[in-house]
């Protein structure tokens, strides 16, 4: 609790002049206590416009709300699988691994940025919460569940965007290279998203909602790169967040 006070602490007397927006970026848990970010995410936002503020872990609703009303937007990272169960399924191999405090914290959290209305940036295991918390499931383990696909794990590969949506604006409908380094993926997509992209093999690479923006690469990586073709995906959120 005293690590919450202490973000509210800071988020306060930030907000008593701040004019960029804050924006608020899930981390994973650590091992005793405290929570970790890889500096890529925050380093993206700041270069975008905004203030970025990593996100202790919570444990409550209330405490996922009251973090949220100090915040103009939430980034959730990359990281651990979902634990299966939230999508109705047990494990399907000893592939999957999860992070037990991090899903109760990051589902809690995702609830709270929904019904906040607020602008919400979903990034590889954030781009799959997102889909399991309104209701989709996902590919546990693509090797062994999709086998064939392009690879997804560790590698760069394209995907194309399909026309009118966010990425096709910012970056045309031509095939796109993207980095990818997960081993799951959106399998059912929840009821209310709209699929923006895909890669070769026909996985969801990125999807849209209300107030919502879903990728399953990592830009932010990009960025760190040198390459600001993709710190347009996160000026144009932070423009949302400014509302």
């Amino acid at each position: 609790m005293k690590r919450i006070i202490l973000l509210f602490a800071v988020l306060a007397l930030a907000g008593c002049s701040h004019k960029a927006p804050l924006i608020g970026i899930s981390g994973s848990s650590m091992p005793g206590g405290g929570t970790s970010l890889n500096i890529n995410y925050s380093q993206a936002i700041s270069k975008a416009g905004g203030v970025p503020v990593i996100i202790p872990t919570v444990s409550s609703r209330e405490e996922a709300d009251a973090i949220l009303a100090m915040l103009d937007g939430i980034v959730f990272s990359g990281g651990e699988d979902i634990d299966p169960s939230y999508y109705g399924e047990e494990m399907w191999n000893e592939t999957v691994m999860v992070d037990t405090v991090r899903d109760v914290s990051d589902v809690f959290l995702a609830r709270a940025a929904l019904d906040s209305k607020k602008p919400i940036l979903a990034i590889c295991r954030g781009e799959q919460l997102m889909n399991v918390v309104l209701g989709g499931s996902l590919y546990q383990d693509l090797d062994t569940q999709k086998p064939g696909n392009v690879g997804h794990s560790g590698t760069t590969h394209k995907i194309l965007a399909e026309p009118g949506s966010l990425l096709s604006q910012l970056y045309g409908t031509d095939s796109l290279e993207v980095n990818s380094t997960h081993h799951q993926a959106v399998k059912k997509v929840a009821p209310g998203l709209k699929v923006t992209a895909y890669s070769n093999d026909g996985l969801v690479e990125a999807y849209e909602g209300d107030n919502l923006i879903a990728v399953q690469f990592h830009p932010e990586k990009f960025v760190r790169a040198g390459d600001n073709k993709w710190l347009e995906l996160f000026k144009v959120f932070i423009k949302k967040a400014r509302g």
